[in-house]
């Protein structure tokens, strides 16, 4: 997409002043806005300077001060995200919204860390307990001067007749419902295609990497495993909705629900890069990051700096935790994409038909774990809720009617895995042996953490907390009478890493990427994985260049070409047909170079096609009748891998052919009968309403909104834009895009859709969304004379009393 003129012209302006800044003094320009405040809790005189992309630059006294105005800014800016995000996560939503929320605030309540407390912070380190004991303090001394009226109640508590709630440290470490991770809908679907018609029929749905024939482990009847294990799990880690009931999404099936759960694991992803000094125009290492999440508003992370004695690091994070985990600190730089570590097991128990709350483990009744807890409700009596725990985790479902029960084991569990919060420990390390170090307590999500610093290094590790399962591959559910067992974790050096690797480069996309002669077979890491079109898209732009440039990887970031577009193309090129229409179709994915950019008729085809039609029609000749609607379109890589085949040769031509022409007729419905006018862009969209509008009136639901624009790319290319399948809309993508020059700090780039503030009435609500959508980035500014130069805001804080 081309870049708007106006927002370029902007864009320049901005960037001469950040060039500028490196000579500027330490002290704000004249024009700066200045606030005054004195906050209870707070040790020292400090600043929060804001430039003018909204990011907001800390320089406290010590640690304590700045983790302290950390959590306060992140209430100025994010106080109704981080407070519902509290109040999710914890199962306090009725208290607050009524009883329509009690049965998503039960479900919660079973994901929470359950175990002690003092091991939980010990492994984080010393300092992690005050860290976010500090955080806390911040956000709920921005909470007091709400209430006091001092400062404005966001118009999001209005719309929903709450207030802001106060916060504990164990809140931020407790809440696991937003690190819920990996296989566990696969399991289930895959059972259930077992029990269907054999372990055989799943192909389609999922390619299984390293190659593995999935086995049912011995006592397991698939059968058992119906589709509503999943309905706690999906209650307990999905968004909060403020839709009325009569306007809310149609009841779907089970099978669709479990798709729809299985589709969005996989949406969850990240590209990241990092290259040598001898490959890149500097001299020195360029590290890059673009980690792809569910796209909304406000955005899932926040861009911050935290400088104190001790500690001076900037980068972005989830706005509820404190600490960054993608950005640099003054040595070294990091960032993360998702590694596949199969973090979850799924275990099916007989019951006592005597007693529902006993199951049989090691030859005998073993008494579940009961937990009556009250449950506060909005406009009625508290209610009480029951959660029910084996001894491998939180009971998913009880089937009563036939003696069994389904209960999830995860790492989560464990001490030291609330997601992200690990990060506390690498973002102050000073070398790769201290980053080595930190990454060997990382416990969830499983990541790719790449490393460059300013010695001129650079390395990758892959960490997570990894079950070793002896005589199972975690493909399916495994029966929870004590034969299948974890028996620990894999140590970080048992997990891939390098060091100063030989090309120069590293890159990952989610992709498989355990290196040859890893013993993949015995250690069972994980057999799912995101496919390999972005990822190898990636390597080819990084290896044919050996001088890359900030601006090459920026592009790199919004590379909208897709390699599994161009296999599908391929097989499509030697075809022929009667049908004028499907001819020209043809003719245009023939002479396709494989953008997907917004003005491409044939990205708009292959998409269509590719996403909605063609896996229907392969699943459908290919997969058993029993099994067909649980497969359902399969996944578009392994439909590919399938019609590349010489299995596929004999059907190949005409299920191409069929399912085009399916295509087509949809892109006529959509687009109209001429198809010079098609293009991608008229379909594929951004287009952002937050929760809470729902409740809003016209005008304020406007307000609260972002976009339309055209956007390109797809899920399937390095600028990843992956879609609702009913209107095209972009739900998944890099709402945070990172590229670091390691050294000279100030001149590194980032951006964060829509706008740093949840405010919608904030200029720096949406004002980066534009830029974000062509392409574009801001200053990333590090040292204090070059924020000092650009400070738009400056709140100035002193303690009270």
């Amino acid at each position: 997409m081309n870049r708007p003129p106006a927002a370029a012209a902007v864009l320049a302006a901005l960037l001469a002043l950040a060039g500028a800044a490196r000579a500027a003094p330490a002290q704000p320009p004249s024009s700066a806005r200045i606030e005054t405040d004195a906050l209870p809790g707070l040790h020292a005189p400090a600043d929060i300077e804001v430039d003018p992309w909204g990011i907001a630059h800390i320089h406290a006294g010590d640690v304590h001060d700045a983790f302290f105005l950390q959590g306060f800014n992140a209430a100025r800016d994010r106080l109704w995200q981080i407070d519902l995000w509290r109040k999710r996560g914890l199962g306090l939503l009725s208290a607050s919204f009524g009883p329509a929320y009690a049965a998503q605030d039960r479900a919660a309540r079973l994901f929470l860390y359950r175990g002690d407390m003092a091991r939980e912070w010990a492994a984080y380190g010393p300092d992690a307990k005050a860290d976010a004991e500090a955080f806390v303090a911040g956000i709920d001394a921005y909470v007091a001067e709400v209430r006091a009226g001092r400062r404005p109640l966001p118009v999001e508590f209005k719309l929903t007749g709450s207030a802001p709630d106060l916060w504990t440290a164990e809140d931020v470490v407790r809440i696991r419902s937003h690190g819920l991770t990996r296989n566990l809908a696969s399991e289930v679907a895959r059972a259930q295609v077992a029990c269907a018609a054999g372990l055989s029929a799943d192909r389609l749905r999922q390619k299984l990497e390293p190659p593995i024939t999935p086995r049912l482990p011995a006592g397991l009847d698939p059968c058992d495993v119906p589709p509503q294990v999943m309905d706690d799990y999906r209650l307990g880690a999905q968004d909060v909705s403020f839709a009325p009931p009569g306007k809310r999404l149609a009841q779907a099936s089970p099978q669709e629900e479990l798709a729809e759960i299985a589709r969005q694991t996989g949406l969850d992803g990240s590209n990241n890069w990092v290259i040598a000094g001898a490959r890149t125009a500097t001299g020195r290492p360029i590290l890059a990051n673009d980690p792809h999440r569910a796209l909304g508003v406000p955005s899932l992370r926040y861009i911050v700096q935290l400088s104190a004695p001790g500690l001076d690091v900037i980068g972005a994070g989830e706005p509820a935790l404190p600490g960054v985990s993608i950005g640099h600190n003054d040595r070294i730089a990091f960032g993360l994409t998702i590694f596949g570590i199969d973090q979850e097991d799924l275990y099916v128990y007989d019951l006592n038909p005597a007693n529902p709350h006993q199951y049989r483990y090691q030859g005998r009744w073993e008494d579940m774990t009961v937990v009556h807890q009250p449950l506060k409700v909005k406009g009625e009596a508290d209610r009480q809720v029951e959660l029910l725990f084996t001894r491998h985790g939180p009971v998913l479902y009880l089937d009563a009617a036939r003696h069994h029960a389904f209960a999830l084991r995860s790492v989560w569990s464990e001490p030291g895995t609330s997601a992200y919060f690990g990060s506390s420990q690498y973002m102050t390390a000073r070398d790769w042996s201290e980053f080595h170090a930190a990454m060997a307590h990382w416990g969830a999500p499983s990541e790719n953490l790449v490393y460059a610093d300013v010695a001129g290094h650079i390395g990758w590790i892959a960490g997570g907390r990894a079950p070793i399962r002896p005589n199972w591959d975690g493909l399916t559910p495994a029966p929870g009478d004590g034969r299948y067992e974890w028996a620990g974790f894999w140590g970080e050096d048992d997990l891939p890493q390098a060091f100063d690797p030989p090309a120069g480069w590293w890159a990952s996309a989610n992709e498989m990427n355990l290196p040859p002669g890893y013993p993949a077979a015995s250690r069972k890491i994980g057999f799912e994985w995101a496919d390999r079109s972005r990822i190898d898209r990636i390597k080819q732009v990084l290896a044919a260049n050996d001088h890359v440039t900030l601006a090459d990887a920026m592009a790199l970031q919004g590379d909208d070409e897709t390699l599994l577009g161009k296999r599908l193309a391929a097989l499509a090129a030697p075809l022929r047909a009667d049908d004028p229409e499907t001819a020209r179709a043809l003719a245009l994915l023939r002479a396709w170079d494989g953008r997907e950019g917004t003005a491409s008729a044939a990205a708009a085809i292959y998409e269509v096609w590719g996403m909605k039609h063609l896996g229907k029609a392969v699943v459908a000749a290919a997969t058993p009748k029993a099994a067909q609607a649980l497969v359902g379109s399969g996944s578009l890589d392994a439909v590919v891998t399938y019609l590349e085949s010489p299995e596929a040769a004999p059907a190949r031509d005409a299920l191409l052919l069929a399912s085009l022409k399916e295509a087509l007729d949809e892109l006529t419905q959509r687009l109209g009968p001429d198809m010079a006018t098609w293009s991608w862009g008229r379909l594929h969209h951004v287009e952002w309403t937050p929760a809470a509008a729902a409740l809003a009136d016209p005008a304020l639901k406007a307000q609260m909104s972002v976009g339309p624009l055209e956007a390109g790319g797809s899920a399937s290319t390095p600028m990843a834009q992956a879609y609702r399948l009913g209107d095209f809309s972009v739900t998944h993508g890099a709402s945070f895009r990172m590229v670091l020059d390691v050294g000279d700090w100030d001149n590194s780039r980032a951006i964060n859709t829509p706008g740093q503030s949840g405010d919608p009435f904030s200029p720096q609500y949406r004002d980066l969304f534009v830029l974000w959508n062509g392409g574009q980035y801001v200053p990333l500014l590090y040292s204090r004379a070059a924020v000092d130069a650009a400070a738009r805001l400056v709140i100035r804080l002193t303690p009270a009393g």
